[in-house]
């Protein structure tokens, strides 16, 4: 691997906490990359996730050399109710050593708590060196790195089947302008242009926060995006209300909704776009994460049933935008095991192991795309390493967590049964952590 000499390198950083340099523990043949973190065999880290079902056999894959190598055993489980838990658990005492946390406002949460620690030297000096500024800021907590990078999605996607197209004589649009013309076109033809569904159990409402931060994003830029989400500009700005009002007039438009507008919180996110294959509809904008929930028997592929393309800009002359989610290491525990592990999880080594099995990409600098296993995760490290690709992070996943996984949740539901835009911004806003 072409990373290696330079996995080797960061690895050396690690030698402080690991005991590897002058009389450390002999290397084993086959175990020379996994020489920095030797002499913690026989000890074990606990992690927590949001992952089920294969992602936890596919993570664990991922680190089985390491556990091979440097005896340390990785307990792994997994949470449907991951952040209430995670909150008891630490209420109680019994944190895990490792958390793999999908909000940097929930890291920065439990972090002004005094219950995650700040980032050891070598995750720092491999964040650094690994990720862009931005994938560092978000793991970042009043100047203090806590969280390193883990795996990243990209959530500007909108799928459609490239069969129908192709027998519709339907082109994939570049602009906005575009893709509500061929939206107009489909619904003429007959077709439902749009497949939504936005329930999610207590999380129902939060495709739709999406929607609003793209369009947030292509609308008015980067720079306005960013005080919007840190609150530099209250919620109820005019500039977010007009974004509100774009999404509007795809997502409360009568013409353009697969089954109804009132239908459309009642139907499960996870299965919103499957009428696309029946021909019932013509595109679902969600997440990279949704090449997972196709029927098996679907080819998902660019000449296939199923594929995706990026969500197009309002103003072609300001590029291309993508917004993007991920999930970030934080420890609890600062035990010179745990740092080992955080520290070969912030490496381009684990970044391009996972991605070899399949299911994940990175934002990691030395993550390369030749590894990945499908066409979407290969379109998703393209854009994630475009440097004219503007990119940034879920805003509801960095708002204080009594917005972004509440009221902004909430208020979007509300909003799709028929609450007034102003109204329903204005709540928002008030429920703002003074």
């Amino acid at each position: 691997m072409r990373f290696r000499a330079a996995v080797a390198a960061a690895l050396i950083l690690v030698g402080g906490t690991t005991g590897c340099s002058g009389g450390g523990p002999a290397v084993e043949s086959g175990c020379e990359a996994y020489a920095g973190y030797l002499g913690h065999s026989g000890t074990s880290v606990s992690m927590f996730a949001t992952i089920r079902g294969l992602g936890i056999q596919q993570a664990k894959q991922s680190w089985e050399r390491f556990e091979d190598c440097t005896g340390i055993t990785i307990r792994f489980e997994g949470n449907d109710e991951f952040e209430a838990e995670l909150r008891r658990r630490v209420q109680q005492g019994g944190a895990p050593d490792l958390a793999i946390i999908p909000q940097p406002g929930l890291l920065a949460d439990l972090a002004r708590t005094g219950a995650v620690k700040p980032a050891p030297a070598a995750v720092r000096e491999n964040v650094a060196k690994w990720f862009s500024p931005d994938w560092s800021r978000y793991g970042t907590v009043d100047n203090v790195l806590y969280g390193a990078p883990y795996t990243a999605n990209v959530k500007s996607y909108v799928w459609y089947s490239p069969r129908m197209f192709s027998q519709r004589g339907y082109k994939v649009p570049t602009t906005w302008a575009e893709m509500i013309s061929l939206s107009d076109r489909i619904a003429a033809d007959g077709i439902k242009p749009w497949c939504v569904g936005i329930e999610s159990g207590v999380a129902t409402g939060w495709p739709v926060t999406d929607w609003l931060e793209d369009v947030m994003l292509r609308e008015f830029g980067a720079d306005v995006y960013d005080q919007w989400v840190a609150h530099k500009i209250p919620f109820d700005d005019p500039r977010v209300a007009t974004a509100l009002e774009r999404v509007g007039r795809i997502l409360r438009n009568p013409a353009y909704i697969y089954g109804s507008v009132r239908s459309v919180v009642s139907t499960s996110f996870d299965e919103a776009g499957l009428p696309i294959l029946a021909g019932k509809c013509a595109l679902h904008r969600q997440a990279s994460i949704y090449a997972d929930l196709w029927p098996k028997s679907a080819t998902v592929a660019p000449d296939g049933d199923i594929f995706a393309f990026a969500l197009p800009p309002i103003d072609p002359a300001k590029g291309r935008q993508i917004l993007v989610a991920g999930e970030f290491v934080g420890a609890f525990t600062d035990r010179p095991e745990v740092q080992a592990v955080a520290a070969y999880l912030s490496t381009p080594e684990w970044a391009n192991e996972r991605a070899k099995i399949g299911g994940a990409v990175s934002a990691n600098k030395g993550f390369d795309p030749a590894n990945t296993q499908t066409s979407v995760e290969k379109l998703s490290a393209d854009l994630l390493t475009d440097q004219s690709v503007t990119i940034r992070f879920d805003g509801s996943d960095l708002m204080p967590a009594a917005v972004g996984a509440g009221t902004f949740w909430t208020g979007m539901t509300e909003w799709i049964k028929g609450a007034d835009t102003a109204t329903t911004l204005h709540r928002i806003e008030d429920s703002w952590p003074q």
